[in-house]
């Protein structure tokens, strides 16, 4: 070993695989970052002197004599209001032209926000998504995921969302994009004028895979310090986590850990739960909200990935192809927001819970009807008004290029639930029926 201006060098590799290295060494902490032949590298495991790496760009051409510097820390950001409208990459270094960032440096990765310091959600985050906010309406400090097939329009949707959440600072974690979206994400938000409050962290397709890691702590490092120094409401935006549990599993497979479910490593639900955890209100104001892309295989839901991340949050969006509408919609029946009766009906219009569960009862009807047509059964007269109010409302309110206001939304259904039923039919409370019903039906 040779020690040259404080920093522990090695150049003795004991075992090189195709993302890791073994090094005999003291005084090496867990997640203490390296350099391995100048490449960067991240202690994962410790067993007695015997430390092993992952090494972000790949250990190809990395021979046993390479030079080892620890770095004596684990990754760290620097955090200030300069972060505000720039772009980096996964070891947070700017990718968009711009200077270095000044300001503290911190740790990325700490343990989640203590219990007691956390407040119980009560503040309504709208997207503009109707979808989303009205049946799934979304609370500052949430954790949700999207579950979507990896060819459907995932990244337009969290764009929209990003550009119209009433947050102060978005936060765009981006794993495994393509330069394709990648540019997608930063011409929109420079031609929308909005900036001013993006931040974003990105891993291509081009980077290393394992570097995807990184990119989630990185966020939510940032997203930390605005929500707790600023008192912001913060909104990270996560795509695409499978992506990231995939560079998870090469590091845990070349480490010749045993898998578990389909190849995921055994850590794989705690490794989600520490950054899903990192969602919360604070009581002095400031939240951070974490909305994160699933892709499913095949439309796979029980494949682990999903169903770990499913114990975690709490509830799920769905995006699912309408074939009657030709469009991209939310799944009424798939998606769930387990927070949402915390302010539909508080921090929205009283009529909100009615308008929002006798639409879903009486588009679960129109799917009955369909179930009938398909099975060559007669249609009764309610069976086919089902299904026109189902085509509109899908139309008007579950497509996600549908961005108004809630009171729009309710009114829309409103409007819907008299052109198709009567009264009778819709079943709403009379205070609600008398203030808002427009259908001529009785």
């Amino acid at each position: 070993m040779k020690t040259k201006a404080f920093q522990k060098i090695y150049t003795h590799i004991e075992n090189v695989t195709k993302a890791t290295c073994t090094i005999e060494a003291d005084g090496v902490t867990n997640d203490e970052m390296a350099f391995v032949d100048g490449r960067p590298a991240q202690v994962v495991k410790i067993s007695g002197k015997n430390i092993t790496l992952q090494i972000f760009p790949g250990t190809q051409g990395i021979a046993t004599d390479a030079e080892v510097v620890f770095l004596g820390k684990p990754p760290t950001l620097k955090v200030s209001n300069e972060l505000k409208g720039r772009f980096f990459d996964a070891y947070g270094k700017p990718i968009d032209g711009g200077p270095e960032i000044e300001g503290e440096e911190v740790e990325i990765g700490g343990p989640s926000v203590n219990p007691v310091r956390r407040q119980q959600p009560s503040e309504i985050i709208p997207t503009g998504i109707a979808g989303i906010d009205l049946n799934n309406t979304l609370v500052t400090g949430q954790k949700i995921p999207f579950f979507a097939d990896p060819d459907q329009p995932f990244n337009q949707v969290m764009a929209t969302v990003a550009l119209r959440a009433e947050a102060d600072v978005i936060i765009l974690g981006g794993m495994g994009m393509s330069n394709d979206d990648y540019l997608y994400y930063k011409t929109l938000f420079d031609n929308a004028g909005a900036l001013d409050r993006i931040i974003a962290f990105i891993n291509t397709t081009e980077n290393p895979p394992v570097e995807r890691l990184l990119v989630p702590d990185m966020s939510l490092t940032a997203a930390e310090y605005f929500a707790t120094k600023h008192n912001a409401k913060v909104l990270c935006l996560l795509t695409d986590m499978t992506l990231y549990a995939d560079a998870l599993s090469i590091v845990s497979n070349r480490m010749d850990q045993i898998p578990s479910k389909d190849s995921m490593p055994g850590s794989l639900y705690s490794d989600l739960a520490k950054i899903y955890e990192k969602a919360a209100q604070f009581p002095d104001g400031g939240s951070i909200t974490i909305i994160a892309v699933t892709t499913l295989s095949g439309g796979d839901i029980t494949h682990a990935i999903p169903d770990n991340t499913g114990y975690i949050t709490e509830g799920q969006l769905y995006l699912r192809r309408d074939t009657d509408i030709a469009k991209v919609i939310i799944d009424p029946f798939r998606s769930l927001s387990r927070l949402k009766q915390l302010v539909i009906g508080k921090k929205t219009r009283g009529d909100h819970p009615q308008v929002m569960n006798t639409a879903v009862r009486l588009y679960a009807d129109a799917a009955s009807a369909r179930t009938k047509l398909e099975n060559g059964f007669d249609l009764t007269e309610y069976d086919r008004r089902t299904l026109d109010f189902a085509r509109e409302y899908s139309r008007e309110l579950l497509a996600i290029d549908i961005n108004v206001d809630i009171d729009t939304m309710l009114d829309t259904g409103w409007k819907l639930l008299g052109k198709y039923f009567t009264k009778d039919e819709v079943g709403i409370k009379q205070e609600f029926m008398e203030k808002y019903w427009v259908g001529s039906a009785t």
